[in-house]
């Protein structure tokens, strides 16, 4: 598949937050990335509103350890305020993805150029993303660099079987459903020799409706730019032709 890559993201801590965690302030992090921290990571790389990005699958490569931290969050009053947050530790992930072209965005056809947004892709993950990459939360700082999905021994490579019951997915913009809503999807995960296989996200067993949502707009030479700004039309049109 010409439009899919694989990367290993890794850092020295990620919080994937347990919604269910966060209601009294302090923070607990899933034991596996959620495939929307994921997506995420991937947009960080390379993204364009006229691509959608797609995770098959993750795979574990150091063991599941925590570590709790006491922070100083402040308070919307002013002033600080004291609670703890636990912490994934040493984390490192082989990631495949590839991407689709957003049938949402008709108004953006033009820029529908598997070829192109491929190589950009490649070229962006060489060299470490456009964007800053994180996992999960702003202040676990993450790198991210080309690789191939079963290129290293993993922790959990015989492991067996481990499932981690129902836990957030995703969110699914207007952009992604079509449908003017915001929505959030759950499913339950399963990994298997230290692999997880992602459900599609309109495979979701369970779907909760937040609120509606309009699209966003794009406008050539405003907020999005296209094959000539680029610097891609000459080609581009030549290969048309």
């Amino acid at each position: 598949m010409e439009n899919s890559i694989t990367y290993r993201v890794y850092g020295k801590y990620a919080l994937f937050s347990d919604p269910i965690t966060r209601i009294g302030g302090e923070k607990t992090s899933l034991f596996i990335p959620t495939y929307q921290a994921l997506v995420g990571i991937t947009e960080s790389c390379y993204w364009k509103p006229t691509i959608k990005w797609v995770i098959d699958a993750v795979r574990v490569l150091n063991p599941i350890r925590t570590e709790s931290k006491g922070l100083r969050p402040i308070n919307y009053g002013g002033g600080n305020d004291l609670s703890y947050a636990t912490y994934l530790t040493d984390v490192s992930y082989v990631v495949k993805a590839h991407f689709i072209q957003n049938t949402n965005r008709p108004d953006l056809a033009d820029d529908y150029n598997e070829h192109k947004h491929y190589w950009i892709a490649k070229r962006c993950l060489e060299r470490g993303g456009r964007r800053d990459i994180f996992l999960g939360t702003r202040e676990c700082a993450a790198y991210i660099e080309p690789y191939n999905f079963d290129q290293d021994e993993g922790f959990y490579d015989k492991y067996g079987v481990m499932e981690f019951g129902l836990q957030f997915h995703s969110f699914s913009y207007p952009d992604d459903n079509g449908e003017g809503k915001f929505l959030a999807r759950f499913w339950k995960p399963k990994m298997v020799n230290g692999v997880i296989e992602f459900c599609r996200p309109e495979e979701c067993p369970v779907v909760k409706e937040i609120r509606p949502m309009k699209m966003k707009s794009f406008k050539y030479g405003i907020n999005f730019r296209g094959l000539q700004e680029e610097g891609l039309l000459v080609g581009y049109e030549e290969e048309r032709l």
